[in-house]
This record gives C-alpha cells, structure tokens and sequence, in this order.
C-alpha cells in the first residue's frame, strides 16, 4: 500500500469523532534518544524492535501493561508499555494500537534510534538498548505546560489549588499502589488531576519519582490550564476540565453496549492501520535497499562479477573482526576518501583496511581505480593491494601493512622519531622515482597517478618507499598525449598547466615529484602560506643561481650528509618543476639522473606561486583544507591520504 493511501487513513483515523468512547491516545511529548545501532547491527536489531511491539500487544490487551526483552549483545530491544489505570480495558487496548503507531517516529528503521518513548493522556510506550524498567528519573524526563490558551481567571488561586491537588495526588498515590485521581474545588474554580508511577517501579523510588514531579509541574503556574510531568517512572496532570474517568462517570454514561461495540470497531481499525503502516515501512525499507544495490550493480558492472570469483575478494565480516570492528584504537588515519585501519586476519597477517567515504560523489571513482587499475600491478615501491570487500553496508579495500608511516609522518607529524638520516632520504628519493617509472613507462597500462606528496609515499620496515593511494589516478589511452579533465590533487604540488588548463600528462606526477625531493632534501614544506613568504621551490632556485645549494639541505642533518649529492638531487627535483611541462625529463631519466648515469641539463624557472599564497591568505596549510568553486572546508589530514582538490 502506498503512502498517500495510508496518510488518508491515518488521517480519517484521527478525526473520527470519539463521543462514546476516548482512549485519550492524544500525544504528549515523543522523546528519542540521539544514540544510534551501529551499521553491523541493522537488521537485527530492527527484527528484535518489530518482535518486541507485537510481543507487547497480548500482554497490554491482558494486564494493561507489559515488559518485553528480544535479542542478544549490542541487538538487544527492551520495550515497556502501560495504559493509565483509570482507562477501560477496550479503551487501553485502543490507546496502545494507536501509540505504537506514532513510535515509528522515531525512525528505528532508517535512523535507528537506539531508544524512544511516547507518551499519550492515556497510554505510554518506551524502547530502549538497555534494561529500564525500575527506572525512575532520568536525563529525558520533562514538563509540559498548557493545552491551548492560558488560563484568563484567578491565576492566584488556580496556584493554590493546584499546588494542594498534585500534592495530595503524589501523598495518595503512593498509598494506593502508585495511581490515583482526584479535585480541589475551592473558589468557584475546579482543578482536576491524576498520579501514575509505572508498574516496575517500587514504592521508594515512585515516591522519589512523584515528588521531583510535584516540584517540576510548579513551573506551569499560574497563568496554563494543563500541566503534565512526564518522567521515566512516572506521569503527573492537572487540568481545569475533567480528562480522567472513575466509577461515578462510567455509571452515568449509559449505553454502554454502544460505546463497547464502537470501541471494538475503533481498536480493530487501528490494529489493522498499524499493521499496515509497519508492512508498508518494510516493503520501503526493503525496497529502498534492492535499488540501491541494482545502482551500484550497475556501477560496478563486470568489476563486481570479476571481484566476487576472484582471490581479491573478502567478507565484510572478516574484515570486521579483524579491525575489532574497526576500533579507534586501530585506526591509523583519515584523509580525504577514507579512513584506514589495522587489521589481523584469520592466518595472523597484519594489513591496512580502508573505508571510503560514502558521502563524497568519488568514492565509485576512487573504489575502482583502487581495485581495477593497481590490482594487477605489482612492483617493489607500490602499495599492494591485496583484495576487497563489497558484500558488506560499505566498501573497503585490503593493503599490505605498511608499518613506518608516511614521510609526512616523519617530517611533520611524530615528535618520538628522529628525523630521517641522509642515506634514508636518498633510498627514499629513488625508490619513489622508480616507482613512478614503473606506472608511466614499465606496466602494461600507463597510469598517471595525480596526487604525489609525502603523505602517499609509505615507508616498509627497512625504509623502502611504497607510493599510495591510487584513488585519484587516471589510465591513459596509448594514443593519446594528454587528457583534459578537472583538477584533482594536492595545493603546492599541481604542476602549472594541469592547474590552469586542466592538462594532464604523466608531467603533472613529475612535477609532483620534484616538490618532493626538494621537501625530502630541505625538510621543509612547499608553502608556508604566510604573509611575504617565499616558496621553498624559490628559495631553492636563488640558491642555485649562486651555486651554494648545499645551504638548503635540511639543518637537522647537521653536516652528516654528501654536499655533491644533496646538490644534484635539488637540481634534479628543480628540472622536475620546470615551469615548461616539455622540458622536464621522464620518470626513467629521473631514475639515472639520481643513479648518476645521466647529466642533468640546466634547470630553467620553477613557476612561483606567491599569488596564489597571497590569496589563499595566511596560516593556511594545503594539507588540512579541501578546494572547492563554493567553498573552504576544513578536515583532518593523515598518513594514508590527505585532503586534495576535487572541484565539480
């Protein structure tokens, strides 16, 4: 049944006209708590709340009220519901069919809502993920003042009666096994009220519960006709008109086949109501979730087909397990398309499990990349990828431990490391140039990886340098020289042309590259972004223009490195950053470059880019902000991926 069809009736329901019979199923407050199932406990912790309302039902239809437990460990749903004591059974019965209606409200399907209650003028129901039964206050509990307008007579003595009343009532009510009604009528103006401790709460704590109630309903007075108290243990109302019913009412209404016979008609046209809306929220659930897995289907195509047959694929739930579910004691970092995790499978190997963003419109583009452009490529000084998940509620990818960190790890972030000795930085140097040799030149697809920068260059125990993060890289037809798309990358890294035209070759890693051997040899970052600063990329250049590049090697290594060789590697990463795109050499004349095999020709001007320092303004570091046309947003930069350019 659709939604439109179930809102008329829902609506008609509600305005049918309630002379003979009134179950007072009128809505006080509806509280639900902000704690929410995590995404492993979705379904069974949705089956345990449906099985938990229908167990509820037999038991009020009863007794009037009930208390039900369903499920185990983190699914567990505890649900309680009473009717008010004054209320006939038939009146109960109609009350609580209406309520757990309402209680979807707060969506413990969609959201799941870990805990709601509702309570009604005549009825209650509550649900939580812990056992509350004998609870009598809590953080949640409220006063609800005033029922439409305030009150235009003697607001001093609607006070004193009031006061007197609900005073009375919580005295009487705990004599009387936690319920009672009753009237002051003192000065031609009549209040009414009515106590209820709920069934599982003891004498004490009743008490403790109607006094704090009495105390809190003061705050209606003196100008609101209606006052209630709706606390975990208990229920507290006054109200200048009489709302309640006792045996003096009952004997005068009459008729009373009539009002049973309508009764019976209401109670089954809200059971039949709930029953509908309850199917009709599961058949949309489920629906909602058949589409969405025939979307991405789609998306994925033969990848997912070709996963799932393949070695690279892993249960969600393996890799569940073995993150400890995906604890923040094991987190390593987060960047801009993921979080990362360590992780010990089954056979005790230790791996990185990544979890990309579902809420950015990249994470299809970056899930594939990941898995169908470096799955099959395997070389000493790249990250491998050794499978994936996408069965579970969110994809993630499988890596190869790294367990040194990042070299922004190492320059920028730890404070208990020593900071890279020179014959470090030179392998370090190397291996990422062969690295990326290998993605342009030496693998059967040529693959431009667009977002080369300390933080995706990881070091193995031995300080080898595996280049990672795949997520933004981009396969190049063989006949073709560049591509023209959206810049996507690190701020102080984008080479020039790929910045303002949105060209891109394998240059653009090249450039990349160069900024990088010159952070690596100076220990410095390429922009300090603050004001009259200059670029390391200029800093460098005046020196070689005076022949005293040695002065830029990073003074932390105290004299303990090679002059001769610290010098060729700046003037190896300034030909890398050449302003020109065509002048700067490839990755394999990089690679016996920094061998010593092959000269390295005059360097000619790095593009400097103190305007764009100057607009960006000061104390902006490009690690820490994303770029985009509408906006700057700030997010947390770390070791496996940091943030980057993404325009739409």
């Amino acid at each position: 049944m659709s939604f439109p069809i179930l809102s008329i009736l829902i609506f008609s329901f509600f305005f049918l006209k309630q002379t003979l019979s009134d179950p007072r199923a009128t809505q006080s407050a509806l509280i639900c708590t902000n704690t929410t199932a995590q995404s492993s406990a979705r379904q069974a912790f949705v089956s345990n709340f449906l099985s938990a309302m229908d167990s509820l039902t037999p038991l009020i239809t009863s007794q009037s009220y009930g208390a039900v437990i369903k499920g185990t460990a983190n699914t567990t749903v505890y649900a309680f519901g009473e009717c008010l004591k004054d209320l006939s059974q038939t009146d109960c019965n109609l009350c609580f069919a209406q309520i757990k209606t309402q209680i979807l409200k707060c969506r413990p399907f969609q959201r799941l809502i870990r805990g709601g209650r509702l309570f009604f003028d005549g009825c209650y129901l509550r649900y939580d993920d812990y056992m509350f039964f004998n609870e009598s206050l809590s953080g949640f509990d409220r006063t609800v003042c005033g029922n439409g307008d305030d009150f235009g007579g003697n607001q001093s003595l609607l006070r004193e009666n009031v006061v007197e009343l609900v005073k009375n009532l919580s005295v009487e009510g705990v004599k009387n096994g936690g319920f009672f009604v009753g009237s002051v009528n003192r000065g031609k103006l009549s209040v009414y009220g009515l106590v209820q401790c709920w069934e599982f709460v003891n004498g004490n704590d009743c008490e403790s519960c109607l006094e704090k109630g009495v105390s809190g309903i003061v705050s209606c007075l003196p100008n609101k006709e209606e006052g209630r108290v709706l606390n975990a243990g208990c229920y507290l109302r006054y109200s200048t008109h009489k709302f309640y019913n006792n045996s003096d009412t009952d004997a005068s209404q009459g008729n009373g086949g009539g009002r049973s016979h309508l009764a019976i008609i209401l109670a089954a046209t809200s059971a039949a109501v709930a029953l509908l809306l309850t199917v009709a929220m599961i058949s949309f659930i489920t629906r909602k979730k058949i589409v969405k897995k025939r979307r991405e289907r789609k998306q994925l195509g033969a990848l997912l087909a070709i996963v799932n047959k393949s070695a690279l694929n892993f249960s969600y739930e393996t890799l569940e397990r073995a993150t400890n579910y995906f604890h923040h004691s094991n987190k390593l970092g987060q960047g801009g398309s993921g979080s990362v995790y360590k992780g010990i499978l089954p056979d005790g190997q230790v791996v990185a499990v990544k979890r990309l963003f579902f809420n950015t419109r990249q994470w299809m583009d970056h899930f594939f990349n990941e898995v169908n452009l470096i799955s099959g490529i395997h070389h000493k000084n790249l990250v491998k990828l050794l499978g994936c998940s996408i069965t579970g509620p969110e994809s993630l990818l499988v890596y190869e431990f790294v367990p040194n960190q990042s070299l922004n790890d190492h320059f920028f972030v730890r404070k208990d490391v020593h900071r890279l000795r020179w014959e470090l930085r030179y392998k370090i140097i190397l291996g990422t140039a062969e690295g990326l040799a290998y993605l342009h030149e030496e693998s059967e697809l040529r693959i431009v990886h667009r977002d080369i920068k300390l933080s995706n260059v990881l070091l193995d125990d031995d300080f080898t340098p595996k280049i990672a993060d795949f997520g933004l890289a981009r396969l190049f037809p063989e006949d073709k020289t560049h591509i023209s798309t959206a810049i996507a990358g690190t701020l102080g890294y984008m080479a020039p042309e790929y910045v303002t035209r949105g060209k891109l070759t394998e240059k653009a890693d090249i450039y990349s590259f160069g900024v990088l051997v010159i952070e690596v040899v100076t220990g410095k970052r390429n922009y300090t972004f603050s004001e009259n600063s200059y670029s390391i990329l200029q800093m460098v250049w005046n020196l070689y223009g005076t022949g005293k590049l040695s002065e830029a090697v990073d003074p932390s290594l105290e004299g303990k490195f090679q002059g001769h060789e610290a010098s060729r590697l700046l003037e190896i990463g300034l030909v890398c950053v050449q302003a020109s795109a065509e002048l700067r050499p490839s990755m394999s004349m990089v690679v016996k470059m920094i061998k010593n095999e092959n000269e390295i020709p005059q360097a000619m001007q790095p593009p400097f880019m103190n305007s764009v320092s100057a607009e960006i303004g000061p104390s902006i570091q490009p690690e820490t902000y994303h770029f985009q046309p509408e906006s700057f947003t700030q997010s947390s930069g770390n070791n496996i991926t940091e943030n980057f350019v993404e325009p739409r």
